[in-house]
C-alpha cells in the first residue's frame, strides 16, 4: 500500500511544519510509503517558503505553487493529478482534521470501498459555514445518496484510479466529491475527531461560502431548475385558484373583486416567480458560457521535490 496525501494550502505558514510533523506521525504505524504533496494555492504569506524548506528537508514531500488561487477544490485537483500513489487521502491545512485519523480512513477503505470520508463526530464551524455544508449536502444527495451525502468532508481517502474517470474534466470551478462519483458508487464514511482551529482564522468568509454554494447548486446540479418547475406548477395552481374565486364570487354577487392591493399582490407573485426563474437559468446559462471558454481550473507556477 502506498498513500499520496494531498493539501491544499492557503496562508498556513504558522501550521505547515506542525502538519508535516503530525502526518509523518500518523502513517508510521502504517509502514507504508508516502508522499505529501501541498498545493499553495495562491496565497500572500510564507506558505511558499515553509514548502520549499519542507522539501529540501524531506524527499517525500512535494509542493506546487498555483499562479492565482484558484480555490480549495480546484487546488485539490491539481494535487490529485499529481498523486503517484495507489491510494490518495486528501485534508485540510488547518489542522481540524487530525492525520493522526488517516489510518481509520485506510482501514475501512480496505473493506471493499473506494471512497471513505472521515465525518466529525462534532464539528468546530460556525453557524454560517454550517449552513452552507448542509446546502451543498442536498445537492450532493441525488449524485450519491442522500445518506453518503448528509457525511461528506474535506478529510477522504479513495483509490487513484477514479482519478481516470474525470481525467478529461476542465472548467473554472471543480467539486472533488461531484467528480468522484463520475467513477464510483461506492462509498462510506467513518467518524474521526475533528479539532477546534488553533492557529489561524478560516479563510473560509461568508461571500466564499455563498458562491461556493451557489457553484455547487448550478454547477453540477438541476435542482435549482427543478425547483423553477416546480415554483411555476405551484403558482400557475394558485392563478387558476385565484380566478376561480373571481369568477365565483361574480356568479355569485354578481359583481368583481374590488381593491388595488389584491390586484398588486397577485402580480407582484407571479413577476417574483417570473424573475426568479430567469435568473436561475442566466446562472446555467453563465455556467456554460465560462465553461465554453475553456478556462483552466488551475495554472501551475512551479513545482519542488527532491526526489
Amino acid at each position: 500500500m502506498t498513500l499520496s496525501i494531498v493539501v491544499p494550502v492557503y496562508h498556513s505558514q504558522a501550521s505547515l511544519r506542525l502538519l508535516h510533523g503530525q502526518v509523518v506521525a500518523a502513517v508510521a504505524p502504517l509502514d507504508a510509503e508516502f508522499e505529501l504533496i501541498l498545493v499553495e494555492d495562491g496565497g500572500h504569506d510564507g506558505s511558499w517558503s515553509v514548502i520549499e524548506a519542507l522539501a529540501h528537508e524531506d524527499h517525500r514531500v512535494c509542493g506546487i505553487r498555483l499562479l492565482r488561487n484558484s480555490g480549495q477544490h480546484n487546488a485539490l485537483l491539481c494535487g490529485i493529478r499529481a498523486a503517484t500513489r495507489d491510494i490518495v487521502v486528501t485534508i485540510d491545512d488547518d489542522l481540524q482534521n487530525p492525520p493522526d485519523q488517516i489510518p481509520l480512513l485506510i482501514e475501512k477503505l480496505e473493506s471493499g470501498y473506494d471512497v471513505i470520508y472521515g465525518t466529525p463526530e462534532r464539528e468546530q464551524h460556525g453557524i454560517f459555514r454550517n449552513i452552507a455544508s448542509r446546502i451543498t449536502k442536498l445537492a450532493l444527495a441525488r449524485s450519491m445518496g442522500a445518506a453518503t451525502a448528509a457525511h461528506v468532508s474535506a478529510f477522504r481517502a479513495f483509490r487513484c484510479a477514479l482519478r481516470d474517470a474525470f481525467a478529461d474534466f476542465r472548467g473554472p470551478t471543480a467539486n472533488i466529491d461531484v467528480l468522484l462519483t463520475w467513477g464510483t458508487t461506492r462509498f462510506a464514511t467513518v467518524k474521526v475527531r475533528h479539532d477546534a482551529r488553533r492557529i489561524g482564522d478560516s479563510n473560509y468568509t461568508f461571500r466564499k461560502l455563498v458562491n461556493h454554494t451557489l457553484n455547487m447548486m448550478t454547477g453540477f446540479s438541476a435542482i435549482p431548475l427543478q425547483l423553477a418547475s416546480v415554483a411555476g406548477i405551484l403558482l400557475g395552481l394558485l392563478g387558476f385558484g385565484i380566478l376561480a374565486y373571481v369568477v365565483v364570487r361574480f356568479a355569485l354577487y354578481g359583481s368583481d373583486v374590488p381593491g388595488f392591493t389584491f390586484l398588486a399582490a397577485v402580480i407582484a407573485i407571479f413577476s417574483g416567480a417570473q424573475l426568479l426563474a430567469i435568473g436561475i437559468f442566466g446562472e446555467y446559462l453563465a455556467r456554460m458560457h465560462f465553461r465554453s471558454m475553456d478556462r483552466p481550473p488551475y495554472a501551475i507556477a512551479e513545482r519542488i521535490t527532491t526526489r
